[in-house]
């Protein structure tokens, strides 16, 4: 088994959507051996699942995924010699070789370490169920093919880090395993420099603020991201800084600063101080959540998710230092069309009451 199958299982992409027919598929079989102690279903996985740990085996049982004998476990139950083992998914087991794909790729700075990318709103960053070509990874993977020494198939070279597919913005993808095992560092020690732009709904009190709450995923939808209590033994902990740029009113436009970088992080810490993003339908952004009653306001509502139909989001700046010269680099993405668009409309919006 490979890291991207279990990153399905416990890290499930924005983009990745099950297969939706309540069929389960069959993505690794064993048989336990005759002269096997009893021992824990998820110690005995970890022990025997290559790039696994003992924590993503559990959550794997929890959500009914570990079967035996054809029947699903929990993390506690205890093997015996001849038990067969499956990990059924519901979704099916595809090919997940990156091929090259001639995808147009806003490069924004390169060189023989690394490349900074661009990427537009609904891309998807990296194969998945539902998405397995025409990702940025297989565009990068074509952007870099005569380069002998990247192969888009070694987990030691490419993406550093992800966003999600309808979110806009930078990105830095190494090319050598040094290059990623140094920036690979760098992002988790938290010394890179991250900086989001988001339009939330709400109004706030105050012109900045500290969000810090474990995200995990959330028990009611899987495709979905939860705020759980600081310290507690549920998600993984994250912190987000904000700070006001604009205010309209019934609608804010904030800079979001990442200490950490979880699935969902600036989505899901919003939601769970009330101000949802503008436009995000799984986080409840596609609601009018702030403003009038009125048909003629329920119309300029329905007119700003035209323009901007995905979660108003963008990944602005990036810094960090240069992996093999140690220089400190700095970019900043301009604001895509749609959010600018949408952002003007609002100023528009507010000068007119």
């Amino acid at each position: 088994m490979t890291d991207p199958l279990l990153d399905d299982i416990d890290l499930l992409a924005d983009e990745e959507e099950s297969s939706g027919d309540g069929q389960l598929y069959e993505h690794l079989r064993m048989e336990v051996d005759r002269g096997q102690v009893p021992v824990r279903i998820d110690k005995f996985m970890a022990d025997h699942v290559q790039h696994s740990s003992r924590n993503r085996i559990q959550r794997a049982a929890d959500a009914g995924f570990v079967h035996v004998n054809g029947r699903p476990v929990k993390s506690n139950y205890k093997v015996r010699p001849g038990d067969v083992v499956t990990l059924m998914l519901d979704r099916p087991h595809y090919d997940t070789t990156i091929e090259p794909e001639d995808i147009p790729l806003n490069v924004v700075y390169e060189d023989d370490q690394l490349m900074v990318v661009d990427k537009p709103a609904g891309l998807v960053v990296h194969p998945g169920v539902g998405n397995f070509h025409g990702t940025l990874v297989n565009a990068v993977a074509w952007h870099l093919r005569n380069t002998t020494s990247y192969d888009p198939n070694d987990p030691s070279v490419g993406l550093v880090h992800r966003i999600d597919k309808d979110t806009s913005g930078l990105l830095v993808v190494a090319k050598t395993p040094e290059a990623k095992t140094e920036l690979g560092a760098q992002f988790f020690n938290h010394d890179t420099h991250r900086s989001y732009v988001a339009l939330v709904w709400g109004n706030f009190s105050e012109d900045k603020g500290r969000i810090e709450g474990n995200i995990g995923r959330d028990p009611r939808d899987r495709q979905r991201m939860a705020v759980f209590t600081p310290g507690s033994e549920t998600g993984k902990p994250a912190v987000t800084h904000y700070s006001v740029l604009e205010r309209y009113g019934y609608v804010t436009l904030v800079e979001c600063r990442l200490e950490t970088g979880r699935t969902h992080q600036i989505r899901a810490h919003m939601k769970h101080i009330g101000h949802p993003l503008f436009a995000d339908e799984r986080y409840g952004g596609m609601e009018i959540l702030r403003g009038e009653r009125t048909a003629s306001y329920k119309a300029y509502i329905q007119n700003c998710l035209k323009i901007c139909s995905r979660q108003a989001l963008h990944a602005r700046t990036l810094g960090f230092r240069h992996p093999a010269t140690g220089e400190q680099m700095d970019f900043t993405s301009s604001m895509p069309a749609d959010m600018e668009e949408l952002i003007d409309k609002w100023r528009k919006y507010v000068k007119s009451k």
